[in-house]
């Protein structure tokens, strides 16, 4: 199993957008792989100033506006904004953020704010992974790639305390998973779910790990969105 499938797996739990998503990671699979190649690179790409609004709603805005913004370029993400708080607000795109069924479609925006420890020890996993995709990888090859540097600490483990927050009204997940809840990510290097009750009955927790590269995340959906309204 993929790290996209293991996520989208987890997502398919979350109670309160269980009736969004428990029937279209079936459907997308049954269908016609709509997206089989990378598209394009200008349709991934976005104006700057709405990325950097976008990036920025990832986290509530006594967060984000004092985070340094990265924005994606026809050779990677750059840095838009300097922060002066430790936190990076980034939009992630499909090969980083999505289900399988859209790893390569150019609609997916996923808006993150990432706090010093995960900018540090898990961002630059995907900063790599975005490199390799546009360097023309396939997604074997990047998936690979990824593994093998992790392997040879290339990439480091994550860090203490790595966490992100995903509160953000907008964004696009995907034709399987339209929006992600709004919810905080816990980053570990390969611990045992079992220590958060984790997927227990009743439990708000929730996980997922990847063994290849030595990463637990767990998932804790909140009530409310990145501008103090309530989500539902």
């Amino acid at each position: 199993m993929t790290r996209n499938q293991i996520r989208i797996t987890l997502l398919s739990g979350f109670a309160l957008v269980a009736a969004l998503i428990a029937s279209r990671p079936v459907a997308a699979q049954d269908a016609k792989q709509p997206y089989p190649n990378m598209a394009p690179i200008d349709q991934y790409l976005m104006d700057r100033d709405a990325e950097i609004a976008l990036a920025r709603g990832a986290s509530p805005d006594s967060i984000s506006r004092d985070a340094e913004v990265l924005v994606l370029g026809r050779h990677g993400f750059e840095t838009a904004v300097k922060g002066k708080n430790g936190f990076v607000c980034i939009v992630e795109r499909s090969w980083t953020s999505a289900p399988d069924p859209d790893f390569w479609n150019p609609k997916v925006q996923t808006p993150i704010c990432y706090n010093a420890p995960a900018a540090r020890s898990f961002l630059p996993r995907n900063i790599k992974r975005t490199d390799l995709i546009l360097a023309g990888r396939t997604k074997a090859q990047t998936d690979e790639a990824i593994v093998a540097a992790i392997d040879k600490r290339e990439l480091s483990a994550m860090e203490p305390g790595a966490m992100c927050y995903m509160m953000s009204k907008q964004g696009y997940g995907g034709d399987s998973v339209e929006h992600w809840p709004s919810h905080l990510m816990f980053y570990f290097s390969q611990t045992n779910p079992a220590t958060w009750g984790a997927d227990l009955p009743g439990s708000p927790v929730f996980a997922m790990s990847d063994t290849r590269e030595h990463l637990t995340e767990f998932v804790i959906v909140v009530q409310r969105w990145s501008d103090g309204t309530e989500a539902r």
